[in-house]
């Protein structure tokens, strides 16, 4: 299984201790989660009917500003899984460094996968895969130049799970399209990645086979009910932007002591090149708070955002040791 971050169980075995007492900053899910509030009884006793994620694609079309067919998942793992299933096995190429299940899961439905570093490259592929803006270096591509590929790969999947702060790079208002499929992440903008919601916009054909794939019941109902009300709330959306931006200057500023350059990021994580990243996460693995490293970049480090004052004392107090 490839590696992931918010694998605190590796952390717990390696360091001890309680998952409560660990800050989790391996991950890039906002540590300030939406408020969820009360839920009627029906969403845990009785089945989502087919109006009510009606309601919420209605609601998640609105939010992303699309008119394209929409599709809600079981987070947007469940989306990347039902991927290769699309079309023919053939060729896939990753625009990479990136999320590493795209890789995982294509090779194991037999598709002859290529990971590169250059846009261009992709083109040729039957399906190109990238992320905008990417994890964990935080890339962006403009909408422009991810339509000019467009016409030169059989599908383009651009997944956008760390799009809700900077929605002026998605291409969901240009969805719709035959070829491009978009995936969106609810759970780590809104900090509820356990509720498990996602979303995949395209065209009506391609929506209607991952619909075929994902079954009547894709979504739980206290998926539709909070991913609802969370995605119509402009006011909570502005002001979780505007805290994130403030908050990334505050964690880039808070590293410089320490001599670590900043390779990159989004507004829910930061990624730094410390020297040697093992050791750092090592430091900060002694306080207890959780940090993500990767295998290939011996120097990369990877940081989410801590939740609230009592956190970031505790990463402060970390960092200066």
């Amino acid at each position: 299984m490839p590696e992931h971050g918010g694998n605190l169980d590796a952390a717990l075995q390696r360091f001890g201790g309680h998952a409560r007492d660990w800050i989790d900053l391996s991950t890039g899910i906002n540590r300030q989660p939406y408020p969820v509030g009360e839920l009627l009884p029906t969403c845990w006793s009785a089945l989502p009917s087919r109006s009510d994620i009606q309601s919420l694609h209605r609601a998640a079309q609105q939010a992303y500003g699309t008119d394209a067919s929409i599709l809600a998942t079981n987070g947007a793992q469940a989306a990347i899984q039902w991927l290769p299933h699309l079309a023919s096995r053939g060729r896939v190429r990753i625009l990479s460094p990136t999320y590493n299940e795209y890789a995982a899961v294509f090779s194991s439905a037999g598709w002859e996968v290529t990971e590169t570093s250059d846009l261009a490259s992709l083109a040729g592929a039957d399906i190109a895969v990238l992320a905008n803006p990417n994890n964990p270096d935080g890339k962006r591509y403009e909408p422009s130049q991810l339509l000019a590929l467009l016409p030169r790969v059989g599908r383009l999947v651009v997944d956008e799970s760390f799009a809700d702060a900077v929605p002026g790079l998605s291409l969901a208002p240009k969805a719709g399209r035959p070829g491009l499929l978009i995936l969106r992440s609810f759970g780590k903008f809104f900090g509820l990645a356990g509720l498990r919601l996602g979303f995949v916009i395209g065209d009506e054909a391609d929506i209607a086979a991952l619909a075929g794939l994902a079954g009547p019941w894709p979504v739980s109902g206290a998926a539709v009910e909070i991913g609802s009300r969370a995605l119509l709330d402009r006011e909570w959306k502005e002001a979780t932007s505007m805290r994130l931006d403030r908050e990334c200057l505050r964690l880039d500023i808070e590293v410089t002591r320490l001599g670590w350059n900043l390779v990159g990021g989004t507004p829910l994580f930061r990624l730094y090149e410390t020297g040697d990243a093992n050791l750092a996460q090592e430091q900060l693995a002694r306080a207890q708070i959780w940090s993500r490293v990767f295998p290939h970049q011996r120097g990369w480090l990877r940081l989410g955002l801590p939740g609230d004052e009592t956190e970031w004392a505790r990463l402060s107090a970390a960092l200066t040791r």
